[in-house]
């Protein structure tokens, strides 16, 4: 039944059908899963004449008549209802939705739930929830649930979809996911009854109960996902890589700088798994400018040295170019053969015919190279997974900003190792991040990783003075720009888009118009976006690396990266349309020196909760402190966007409870550990089919 369509349950139009697709509601399963947003409650119920207005309450009263008309300026639809408890009477109003007036029946007693305000004519409520009379006078606490809506869609008619829907439903339907074991141990209501009070709760604790048993279940099933991959790995030998001292220690001796404590603890902690025959699987997770690449340099260095290969995949093409320009950097002068492999490139080094430069080649020749080990670390974007890249003996596969790309992604990228005939050896893997995310989406999005943190910044880092400038003190912060670009330093203006047809945000290629003739025409200034040729791109990074450049006009395509040390300003307009974790990577761009860096934050929104957001930002002494804090301020759901993790709104909440996502992963560890999870065959088929099929032979 539950694959069944809700067209074999209701009679719905084409119109109501595509409303319900674009919700994702297609089968009778989707209307089950798709759980309310919040609840309101009809406790506490008051009298209109007791009513305070900007209070949220609710009243029992008798619909004494109804409307609809439109408004005479705009022309809105709306309805209109004249109610009456004896105390007194008041308006109820709704927007866009003149069906009411005839959903709503005089001399029918109803419960209406809304924030009052004072109208003309007295107290009104606009757009309240209501039940009838008889379904609300039930019990004095009913909790009514409230799902996110579209014009056609109401929660109204989900509730009665849904009183519908189980009325048909068998206990054979609903098979359980969670072993009954772990159900009793953590006391979490069986899937029926979490079903019945996540839609139809008898009270506030029993809506908590059904919404904790589904974050668990969701945490636990990743968690199983997660452990399999890692169990699966680890059944493979990898290449033991025995590390060269001497020739590291002197490559550290020649570094412009001291290795950091928490860099020399990561290094360590790599170089131990890299000695074992056992596959690394570990997460390398520190803020912008904290110096992980020095430590993918080194652990790179180690795999060369015992005649192995490193694959390095980075998220933008922009991004790769500079790797492999770091890389040349430290490598050209031990011998080191590099290669760089995105979609509209391919590069070698070092070039035969320019010594000391790369040299550009076609991608046959690349591939050949790659094939028969010639080029021992190559560097790239999503090009590198592809099928016709081949190594000879690739041992260490890098991952920056792993989340940017698609699990099946990175797993590929890691089985491209070498059959032997004594069984499949697999590449060691680092995986890097510097989005700052809090420890239990760390723990269960990464449940499959050894997890290394580097919580501390290269000696001479200045801390960012980040200031959010209102409108009226633009004129100041330019000014400021000026004064540090006339002392030889640089800056990074950013924009949420391109271009802006509406003229409601500010854009990258209207605003390099305006700050290059009006604003700093004294002043070289350029822009860099997504819609550029990559051989634009790279020669407007280069100019602005040289400081042939003074302002870079750019979207966050300068997010992932991006290092230019003599930058020091960086202005982003439009703020509050960024996330928290974003805007701490972007200001990060101008943390690469030891000269004082500023942050200025532009926006248009007088909200307040933009304000909290944006001085959060200011406040937060890391990036870790700050998804924490991001975490308890906004929500779980809004913290990075649920889609970019793959888990739902009420999978997040979790992440609220360390306790909980410790529990799933523990559990979960068991299972895979003594090969039971065949021994409950629901949850092992929601394991197979969210794992997308992907294995290792």
């Amino acid at each position: 039944m539950l694959d069944e369509p809700l067209t074999n349950y209701f009679k719905l139009t084409e119109k109501q059908v595509g409303i319900l697709d674009r919700f994702g509601l297609k089968t009778v399963r989707d209307l089950l899963w798709h759980f309310p947003s919040r609840y309101e409650g009809f406790a506490g119920r008051k009298a209109i004449t007791d009513l305070v207005p900007n209070e949220r309450a609710s009243i029992h009263a008798r619909v004494v008549k109804t409307e609809a008309k439109k408004t005479f300026r705009k022309r809105i639809k709306i309805a209109s209802a004249i109610v009456a408890d004896g105390t007194g009477t008041m308006r109820i109003t709704w927007f866009n939705q003149p069906y009411m007036a005839q959903i709503l029946k005089p001399e029918i007693d109803y419960t209406f739930t809304g924030t009052v305000k004072a109208g003309k004519d007295g107290l009104a409520m606009q757009n309240p929830i209501f039940e009838s009379g008889d379904v609300a006078s039930k019990d004095s606490g009913t909790l009514v649930p409230i799902y996110p809506e579209t014009r056609g869609l109401t929660s109204r008619w989900l509730r009665f979809a849904l009183k519908k829907i189980f009325t048909k439903i068998s206990p054979e339907d609903l098979k359980e996911l969670i072993p009954e074991e772990v159900l009793k141990k953590y006391n979490l209501p069986a899937l029926r009854k979490s079903l019945e009070e996540i839609h139809f709760p008898r009270d506030k604790k029993w809506a908590e109960a059904a919404r904790k048993r589904f974050s668990f279940e969701e945490i636990f099933v990743i968690q199983l996902l997660r452990q399999s991959w890692r169990k699966e790995r680890e059944e493979h030998k990898a290449f033991k890589i025995q590390v060269p001292k001497n020739e590291l220690e002197d490559f550290i001796k020649k570094l412009p700088f001291p290795l950091t404590q928490a860099q020399a603890k990561a290094v360590a902690n790599i170089f131990e798994n890299l000695s074992e025959e056992k596959p690394m699987s570990r997460l390398l997770e520190g803020d912008v400018g904290s110096g992980k690449t020095i430590v993918a340099l080194l652990s790179s260095l180690a795999a060369v040295k015992n005649g192995y290969q490193v694959a390095y995949m980075a998220p933008t093409e922009v991004l790769a170019r500079q790797l492999f320009g770091e890389f040349m950097k430290y490598f050209g002068p031990l011998g080191i053969k590099m290669g760089l492999a995105t979609s509209s490139e391919f590069l070698k080094y070092p070039s035969k015919a320019f010594a000391g430069r790369p040299t550009h080649i076609a991608r046959a020749p690349l591939l050949k190279w790659l094939a028969s080990g010639e080029i021992q670390i190559l560097i790239g974007t999503h090009s590198l997974i592809q099928e016709k890249v081949k190594f000879k003996n690739l041992a260490l596969v890098i991952i920056d900003e792993q989340h940017r790309f698609g699990i099946n992604q990175r797993l590929k990228l890691v089985k491209k190792g070498k059959n032997l005939p004594a069984g499949r050896q697999v590449p060691h893997l680092l995986s890097m991040t510097a989005t700052p995310i809090p420890r239990t989406l760390a723990l269960t999005i990464y449940g499959d990783l050894d997890l290394t943190l580097i919580d501390e910044m290269p000696a001479g880092r200045k801390k960012v003075m980040t200031e959010v400038i209102s409108p009226e003190k633009r004129n100041h912060a330019y000014e400021h720009v000026r004064a540090e670009i006339k002392s030889g330093r640089q800056a990074y203006v950013l924009c949420p888009r391109i271009e802006d047809t509406d003229d409601l945000m500010r854009a990258v290629k209207k605003e390099y118009e305006t700050l290059s003739q009006e604003i700093f025409p004294e002043f070289k200034v350029a822009a860099l976006h997504g819609k550029m040729l990559p051989k634009e791109k790279e020669k407007v990074m280069k100019e602005f690396y040289a400081g042939n450049i003074d302002i870079l006009v750019a979207t966050s395509v300068i997010e992932v990266g991006v290092n230019v040390p003599n930058a020091t300003v960086i202005m982003i307009e439009g703020a509050e349309r960024f996330g928290l974790a974003q805007l701490h990577q972007l200001r990060g761009r101008v943390m690469r020196s030891s000269h004082q860096p500023y942050c200025f934050l532009f926006t248009e929104s007088n909200s307040t909760k933009t304000k909290a957001r944006l001085d959060a930002l200011t406040e937060a002494r890391s990036g870790f402190e700050l998804a924490e804090y991001d975490l308890e301020l906004r929500g779980a759901g809004e913290l990075t966007g649920s889609k970019q993790w793959g888990i739902s709104d009420v999978g997040m909440e979790a992440l609220h409870n360390l306790k909980m996502v410790q529990a799933a992963r523990e559990e979960a560890k068991k299972i895979i550990e003594t090969n039971s999870l065949e021994k409950y065959p629901e949850l092992n088929s929601r394991v197979l089919a969210q794992s997308g099929q992907v294995h290792f032979e």
